[in-house]
């Protein structure tokens, strides 16, 4: 299919010649975090794949996290933000998928792919009355995390005007049908990346675990999503059975202090590391004897795959989308309970205290890598791209 794809350019009929088809992803930002960096690998992708490619960020490159990837055009709107009222907000985003529409038509996009609810709801806003296919990417359960009611309305009367919307999982997708009245609906899960990029900044894992320790890893934004509070609150229950344990959560947050006190107040902040955000998170899976998905919910999420990939026995919560989907329960991981922290306290009693169970889920965890391989993730975003561009260019 990505050979019909690629040999299907676009008739540039005012040159008399045959162009390349482009493609622009348009997302808030290159922050760090898991559609950011998505984005900027699906837009390599599709550049490696021979397509023109192209990265529209609301924000400017100071806030940038993820590179952009060599071949890759980048334009940077300067217009993120919120407004305090809702003129003003109503104002602003007029103005962004103005902007938006003119990146659009000055790179000569043939598609544009809006990552995450709003920018998916710009997009459609900007590519009306244009030859520009529209496509959103939902990148969470829309139920799980909602957007307020203008956004909410919002998409409802956008999502119908999106030529396709891409979900992660079957669930999502049928959510969207049933919510957004989206024309069509593909699901797309994230692929497994390889290798994992070395950014900065770079936290050597031996600045912050001693060489004789055994760790339990969890990597993420410290926010009430993942929930790491119910993870320290279960390694508190174990602590006491497993001294030799430490307890490592990687990422950076508005939870930061609320988990340390927390930490501190159920007497195991000796044995809770706290490094921040790092940019050499596959040094750290390297590090891990456990990883921990504690998030009360999630759209598909890339660090467990990552962990499964590196064969680390994992054990993630069966929140309402992604983990079950990923993992095969007492298989190649293991499910718990989402908020409970005696189940997951249970779970890693059964895993710090059994080495050979550890190296057996760890080692059938690695066949996450075929069912997740980033070729065949391509090749249906390619299908769903392809399909929007017809030869000759008319839409």
């Amino acid at each position: 299919m990505i050979a019909r794809v690629l040999s299907s350019n676009v008739n540039d009929a005012s040159a008399g010649r045959c162009r390349t088809p482009g493609v622009a992803i348009v997302v808030p930002s290159l922050q760090g975090g898991g559609a950011e960096r998505v984005s900027a690998r699906l837009a390599g992708s599709f550049g490696r794949l021979g397509w023109r490619s192209t990265l529209v960020t609301l924000d400017g490159p100071r806030s940038d996290c993820y590179p952009v990837p060599e071949g890759v055009s980048r334009i940077a709107l300067h217009r993120a933000g919120s407004s305090a009222r809702a003129t003003g907000a109503v104002r602003a985003n007029v103005e962004r998928a103005l902007a938006i529409r003119a990146a659009l038509r000055s790179v000569d996009a043939d598609v544009a792919l809006g990552m995450m609810a709003t920018c998916s709801v710009l997009v459609a806003i900007a590519t009306r009355g244009t030859r520009i296919a529209a496509v959103g990417a939902e990148r969470i359960h829309p139920p799980c995390l909602p957007l307020g009611r203008a956004w909410e309305t919002a998409r409802r009367l956008a999502y119908p005007m999106l030529d396709a919307v891409v979900a992660q999982t079957e669930r999502s997708a049928d959510w969207l049908r049933r919510h957004a009245g989206v024309r069509r609906v593909v699901v797309i899960p994230n692929a497994v990346q390889r290798p994992l990029p070395e950014l900065a900044p770079s936290v050597p894992p031996e600045a912050w675990v001693r060489d004789h320790e055994r760790v339990v890893l969890a990597v993420g934004r410290l926010d009430a999503q993942k929930g790491f509070d119910v993870l320290v609150r279960a390694f508190a229950r174990v602590r006491g059975q497993r001294p030799g344990w430490r307890l490592v959560l990687v990422g950076d947050g508005p939870e930061r202090a609320a988990l340390q006190a927390l930490a501190a107040s159920l007497g195991v902040q000796d044995a809770v590391a706290m490094p921040g955000r790092v940019g050499n998170v596959g040094r750290w899976l390297g590090r891990a004897d456990v990883y921990v998905l504690s998030s009360r919910f999630e759209g598909f999420p890339n660090t467990l795959v990552e962990a499964m990939d590196a064969g680390i026995a994992c054990i993630a919560t069966d929140c309402e989308t992604g983990p079950r989907e990923i993992v095969r329960d007492g298989e190649d991981g293991l499910l718990v309970p989402v908020d409970d922290p005696r189940a997951m306290a249970d779970a890693l009693l059964a895993l710090t205290g059994d080495g050979r169970r550890r190296a057996e889920l760890g080692e059938r965890a690695r066949a996450v890598a075929e069912r997740f391989d980033e070729a065949r993730i391509e090749a249906r975003w390619m299908d769903v791209l392809g399909a929007l561009v017809p030869a000759g260019g008319a839409r």
